[in-house]
């Protein structure tokens, strides 16, 4: 874990979960997305059946900007007063308090029409770290502007998730939360089997054991559409 102070300047930042730089989930998602957020660098595709290098440039359009992750606390603008020093400060001694675990077992899943990486069953030390992390990062991010709640809520939330926003910035937290590593896009019903087949076994290396979760990372937004950054690991040391 880097001891260097957390760089400043960019237009967001974002608590997530990635898996350790050169664990084989890390190195075969980030090849499959084709971008290294913790290097800054593009990566080469895998190796991948015809399905999958035809389809590729399509299914990762949105997920290769956010490089690969699960959101923890969602990306949020730093609130007045508040610099990178004291979120930095903030992350670390909240990371410090907190106990590590594995989740046993992940799976590529349909959520909501796109596929994802997710706990084959129920983790219930990761759903209470996400609500930890919301409630103690909460009051370093800024109130979601007229705009952003107007984009979120063309997603229909419901009464419930659209209060969650307003009260923690994002709506899928707490009973809300559904712990996910995105793959793809949307996809229509007529290809969904198939693609989540021919990813399930392009992923099944990486996912024959427990995956560690031993940090949280911050992440940088530099802002105009530009790809997310891993700017720092924080141990869990709990």
């Amino acid at each position: 874990m880097s001891s260097a102070p957390l760089a400043a300047g960019f237009a967001r930042y974002a608590v997530y979960f990635a898996p350790e730089r050169g664990s084989a989930l890390a190195e075969l998602a980030n090849a499959w997305l084709g971008w290294d957020p913790q290097s800054g660098i593009e990566t080469a595709a895998p190796a991948l059946d015809p399905l999958l290098a035809k389809e590729r440039t399509r299914l990762i359009r949105t997920a290769t900007r956010y490089g690969f992750h699960a959101t923890i606390k969602a990306p949020f603008r730093l609130a007045e007063g508040v610099d990178a020093a004291a979120l930095d400060a903030a992350v670390t001694a909240f990371a410090a308090a907190q106990a590590r675990f594995e989740i046993p077992a992940l799976s590529v899943q349909s959520l909501h029409g796109f596929l994802a990486l997710r706990p084959a069953a129920p983790c219930a030390p990761l759903d209470a770290l996400a609500a930890r992390t919301v409630e103690a990062l909460n009051p370093l991010g800024a109130p979601l502007s007229e705009a952003e709640l107007a984009r979120r809520r063309q997603s229909r939330l419901s009464e419930r998730q659209d209060a969650l926003m307003l009260r923690w910035g994002y709506p899928y937290v707490f009973e809300e939360f559904n712990f996910h590593m995105t793959l793809t896009e949307r996809l229509a019903d007529a290809e969904l089997a198939v693609i989540q087949t021919a990813l399930a076994e392009l992923f099944a290396p990486a996912l024959a054991a427990p995956v560690p979760v031993e940090a949280l990372c911050v992440f940088g937004d530099p802002g105009a559409g530009e790809r997310f950054r891993l700017l720092k690991r924080y141990a869990l040391q709990g």
